[in-house]
């Protein structure tokens, strides 16, 4: 089966970027969980890096998934810095299997931005530490930009984070070819729905 960990930006003492109200490792962790909850019913597995408000080095983020044996490792942050829209970024020597999986999930994410009225602002590479010391495909995804009003609006709206998680789980499923796992005839879903 499928691993995959997800991996929301920041926690504990490093609140990440802040403005409006809103500090990314709280969106980062809501985006991540309901990305989560998004692929039940696939056959993965999904792990987080942190499932709560805690401190977490970049290191011990890669050594999680390393030590899991996940097949894809996916870092979610929220931008700053002036600016609006959506990019995603792949080690400077990522692998060509993490530029295959980045081009599906940046399309998937990307068209879901673009209907929303923001930008895309391309496929960048980076020696960002998280991606650098995984060892399988690894991708960072920056969503919006919380220090522009018009973003942060849109941050803030729980709704429009599940649109998020939903266009990051689609992604995932589209690139890693996830099919539905069946419900029985009866409409239970087995333990394995569960």
């Amino acid at each position: 089966m499928t691993i995959i960990m997800l991996d929301p930006g920041h926690g504990g003492f490093d609140p990440g970027a802040v403005r409006y109200g809103l500090q990314e490792k709280d969106l980062t962790l809501d985006i991540a969980g309901k990305t989560r909850a998004a692929l039940r019913p696939y056959p993965v597995d999904v792990f987080l890096t942190r499932d709560a408000d805690i401190d977490l080095e970049l290191a011990q983020r890669a050594d999680l998934a390393n030590k899991l044996g996940a097949d894809y490792f996916l870092s979610l942050h929220i931008n700053a810095g002036g600016g609006t829209g959506f990019e995603s970024y792949v080690h400077i020597n990522a692998s060509a299997r993490s530029l295959e999986l980045r081009d599906v999930i940046h399309k998937q994410v990307s068209n879901f931005y673009s209907s929303s009225g923001f930008r895309d602002r391309g496929k960048k590479s980076a020696d960002f530490a998280v991606l650098r010391l995984t060892q399988m495909p690894a991708l960072l995804l920056e969503n919006l930009f919380i220090d522009l009003a018009s973003d942060a609006a849109k941050l803030a709206d729980p709704v429009f984070r599940q649109q998020i998680a939903g266009a990051i789980a689609t992604g995932l499923v589209i690139a890693f070819g996830l099919t539905l796992i069946p419900v029985p005839a009866d409409g239970q879903a087995g333990e394995i729905g569960n």
